[in-house]
């Protein structure tokens, strides 16, 4: 029971028989609603003074009652308590400070607004690719390898057209990714997808293009939203777990069909002479492209390996045992 300056307690003991209570009057007004927390050893009871002012003692009669005692592991006498009451003060001062140094950044809205648009249309971008082509194959099945470049070509072609603005995010600072492996991932897909498959009339019905496509939209289902929520400072552990766990088995598989696919065009470049520079030319040189493909497998796996280096140390950052902070 509250009133505005007594606090009345009253209950059963612990095995239900005697019945205990007691009243305590403050010495002034305090909130009316006190905090209640219940342990399986004691009841803790917070009540909170009106005014934030010193007083000379807590109850209202002289002499303390018989059954209260202070608790001295929480005892604050005056001069504590101002001295307290100035070490907070001082530490917002500080923070001020600090605050008042960083310079604001007038677009810090519009560039969240920017990236939060960005990573949702590749999200529903990958969405689409990936959800039609497993409808497709489950209906289809393995037929549905052969058509799979003219069915999503248009929509990868959007993806990864757009997924070039990551490298332009990462050089002007709108984030904090590293520029290199964006560089590798975005250069080394847009190869394969322009330069190998859309080139390549003959290289659009292997059935490699379904499982490069697959791979990579699996890969970027569980990205895109981590980065869009992560704009907004929101962290799904499951969503994070799953960020920084399915390009372990993706990425090795997603690059073993890339580099299929180089090495099955590898005859057709060399049947066709596309994109071979031969003699006569102002350059007085010959530069067969398929060894240049040949030339790209090495980098390919080098690539591979950049990427993998970078997305372990970001896995250990994020999931690997945090560190305690010694006392």
């Amino acid at each position: 029971l509250y009133l505005e300056t007594k606090l009345r307690i009253s209950g059963h003991g612990a095995k239900g028989d005697n019945i205990y209570e007691f009243e305590i009057e403050f010495l002034e007004p305090v909130e009316p609603k006190p905090v209640c927390r219940v342990t399986q050893r004691q009841l803790n009871i917070t009540v909170q003074k009106k005014e934030s002012n010193w007083w000379e003692r807590l109850t209202k009669q002289e002499k303390r009652p018989l059954f209260l005692a202070p608790d001295f592991d929480r005892w604050l006498d005056e001069s504590d308590a101002e001295m307290e009451l100035k070490e907070k003060e001082e530490e917002k001062i500080n923070k001020m400070k600090i605050e008042s140094r960083v310079p604001k950044d007038p677009f810090k809205h519009l560039k969240k607004g920017y990236l939060i648009m960005y990573n949702l249309v590749q999200f529903l971008g990958f969405s689409w690719i990936f959800v039609n082509m497993t409808v497709r194959l489950f209906i289809l099945g393995k037929d549905s390898f052969y058509d799979t470049f003219h069915t999503i070509s248009d929509m990868m072609y959007f993806c990864q057209t757009l997924a070039l603005m990551e490298i332009m995010n990462s050089l002007i600072g709108l984030v904090r990714s590293p520029l290199i492996p964006a560089i590798v991932q975005v250069f080394g897909r847009n190869f394969v997808l322009f330069v190998i498959l859309g080139s390549l009339e003959e290289m659009q019905s292997k059935p490699v293009v379904f499982f490069i496509f697959y791979f990579w939209s699996i890969t970027e289902l569980f990205r895109y939203p981590y980065y869009m929520l992560s704009c907004i400072g929101i962290e799904w552990k499951p969503l994070t777990w799953l960020r920084y766990t399915v390009w372990i088995p993706l990425y090795p598989l997603g690059g073993l069909a890339e580099a299929v696919c180089i090495v099955q065009s590898i005859p057709i470049f060399s049947e066709t002479g596309k994109f071979s520079l031969g003699l006569p030319n102002p350059l007085n040189v010959t530069i067969q492209f398929p060894f240049v493909l040949q030339i790209y497998l090495i980098a390919l796996f080098l690539g591979l390996f950049v990427n993998f280096r970078h997305l372990y140390k970001q896995r250990k950052h994020h999931l690997g045992p945090k560190k305690r902070k010694m006392k």
